[in-house]
């Protein structure tokens, strides 16, 4: 948020001066000097100056700038400055509704693409404000302003670079932009880190494989009876209730059988 503010405020309050001297000839006038202040939004082609003429019929002419730059700048500003809204919104409801944000599973999910949107928007108005900002350099610059004068192409006068603008303040709003859309891209990544990383799974909830199906014998003491033994079917029962009225070989392969099925089916 302090990155979001020291972008935008800075592009948004700047101003600068650019200038040139030019000296005529004529030993009638004396050395102009030509100071031409400008700022955001940018629009050099309404900024307007005064040029000085070297002959007796006139003066000055009136200028102007060249380039209009202020399509990037007041775009970087603007979402510059919804981002910093969206940022105290944010903070209220991490701050205020922390239980409401960590019930609601939506709310994370909308707070994370629209924090992604803000910063994809936001490189964007920082490159092409990056890109505005060079062509601003490049109209400003007093070499710029000499060649736009026609009195500097003749004999008449000579001309030369005045004030230099200041482009420190521009330059930290650029800067900014690309510090803040990594502290962004930085909280993202530890808010899904969590999400990443598998969840182990505790001993307890892992399933435990039965044992393997087995017979016991039984003896009573008149005679030995086959017991099976199987999980899931209840207490062990005598194979002469489970098969009545069958043969003891019978009994036997319907026993081996139903274990053998359930070793099939994994018990």
């Amino acid at each position: 948020m302090l990155f979001a503010i020291f972008a935008f405020g800075s592009c948004g309050s700047y101003s600068g001066e650019t200038g040139a001297t030019v000296r005529c000839n004529n030993e009638a006038k004396d050395v102009s000097t030509i100071l031409v202040s400008f700022g955001y939004p940018f629009r050099l082609n309404r900024v307007q100056y005064e040029m000085p003429l070297c002959d007796d019929e006139s003066t000055s002419k009136t200028m102007h700038l060249m380039g209009d730059f202020s399509a990037p700048a007041e775009f970087f500003v603007t979402l510059g400055i919804f981002s910093f809204f969206y940022t105290i919104a944010a903070l209220v409801l991490y701050l205020r509704f922390h239980n409401i944000y960590t019930e609601n599973r939506r709310f994370p999910l909308v707070d994370f693409c629209v924090t992604v949107s803000f910063t994809f928007f936001w490189l964007v108005a920082a490159a092409a404000w990056g890109k505005g900002l060079t062509d601003v350099k490049g109209a400003t610059r007093p070499s710029s302003l000499t060649a736009a004068m026609s009195v500097c192409h003749g004999e008449e006068a000579v001309c030369s670079a005045g004030a230099t603008p200041s482009m420190g303040l521009a330059n930290i709003s650029v800067l900014k932009t690309f510090q803040s859309a990594l502290a962004t891209g930085k909280k993202e990544e530890g808010r899904i880190q969590p999400f990443s990383n598998p969840v182990p799974i505790s001993p307890d909830v892992i399933p435990k494989r039965p044992p393997p199906c087995t017979y016991r014998i039984r003896s009573t003491g008149k005679r030995s009876r086959f017991v099976a033994a199987s999980p899931g079917m209840g207490a062990s029962q005598p194979a002469e209730a489970r098969f009545k009225g069958a043969s003891w070989a019978e009994r036997g392969l319907g026993l081996g059988f139903v274990c053998s099925e359930l070793k099939r089916v994994g018990w």
